[in-house]
């Protein structure tokens, strides 16, 4: 394995039209979670991913996981549970600057993770270990999981990338604010966006944020600037990134996610950290211009041909 990564992934309906979901009586139904955006963004980019969680034992858990194995995530360590439900949520697209999210996750399968659930060997023979603000503030027994699979990723030498995630509805902010700052501590790269940078750290300017994420022990920090592109301060080096241009936002929903894909990516492939950053830049654009949290992510061939667009400023042919 190149990364693993583990969280809730629950299955997501998108009504047809924008409005308030009120009126709405047609729907999509697709997939989202942070974690498995991940995966499925780096197994596209031709990494190989392992994805660990609980789904439930319904229709809705069934397909999560024929979509996730259809796109090459490998599911070896997905536990079903036969007494709690898969997780559902609701985007309501009140038109084409603001998009509302609604969740119906409590006592979901995924929120019963538990220690007992990680395979050490598994998580040992990758590189990176993935996780996301999201799980440990799920329930205790996801608290505890995180930092369970952070302690055997230490143990065997994987480097812990951690993106806040900030979810302010999953509990108290104060909670969560100790919980994202003592797993920041934790991890060796963080990603975070600059509202949740601010929140953490209590400055506004990305240097000052960056510097005390540094003084919590991390020792690499990339700090998403919306369409402002990124920071990054990592081992030494620091800088600004470009954002890529994006002519029309159609949902921002999972931007994050292909930012880390685009990160996460690069440093795979040998990448320095201001190309791995640049990368992110151009897969979280590629994410806001399409429907839905995954349908943006690009494969290999189609980065590369971006990418060469932006070195020649030439049509791909």
């Amino acid at each position: 394995m190149d990364i693993i990564t583990l969280g809730e992934t629950m299955v997501l309906f998108t009504p047809n039209k924008a409005g308030m979901l009120r009126y709405m009586d047609q729907y999509s139904a697709q997939i989202g979670g942070s974690e498995s955006n991940v995966a499925i963004g780096l197994t596209r980019l031709g990494h190989k991913v392992g994805w660990i969680s609980r789904l439930g034992s319904d229709e809705f858990g069934y397909k999560i996981l024929q979509f996730l194995r259809g796109e090459g995530v490998d599911l070896n360590e997905v536990k079903f549970d036969h007494e709690n439900p898969t997780g559902i949520y609701f985007k309501e697209m009140l038109n084409s600057e603001e998009v509302r999210v609604q969740y119906f996750r409590k006592n979901s399968a995924a929120s019963y993770m538990k220690p007992d659930d990680l395979n050490e060997e598994y998580i040992a023979s990758a590189k990176i270990l993935h996780i996301s603000g999201i799980t440990p503030v799920l329930s205790k027994g996801c608290y505890e999981t995180i930092l369970k699979a952070i302690e055997i990723a230490k143990n065997n030498g994987l480097k812990v990338v951690f993106d806040p995630n900030l979810r302010k509805t999953l509990c108290s902010e104060q909670k969560s604010k100790d919980i994202l700052l003592e797993i920041s501590s934790l991890a060796d790269i963080v990603l975070p966006g600059k509202g949740e940078g601010q929140f953490l750290t209590g400055e506004a300017k990305p240097e000052r944020i960056a510097n005390a994420l540094h003084e919590y022990g991390s020792s690499g920090v990339v700090i998403k600037l919306g369409e402002e592109g990124a920071y990054f301060s990592f081992e030494g080096n620091d800088g600004y990134v470009p954002a890529h241009p994006v002519k029309q936002v159609v949902d921002p929903v999972g931007a994050g996610d292909g930012f880390a894909t685009g990160v996460l990516s690069g440093l795979l492939d040998g990448l320095n950290i201001k190309s791995a950053v640049r990368r992110g830049t151009v897969i979280g654009s590629l994410v806001t211009m399409v429907q839905g949290d995954i349908e943006g992510l690009p494969d290999r061939k189609r980065l590369e041909g971006i990418t060469n667009y932006l070195k020649h400023e030439d049509v791909a042919r």
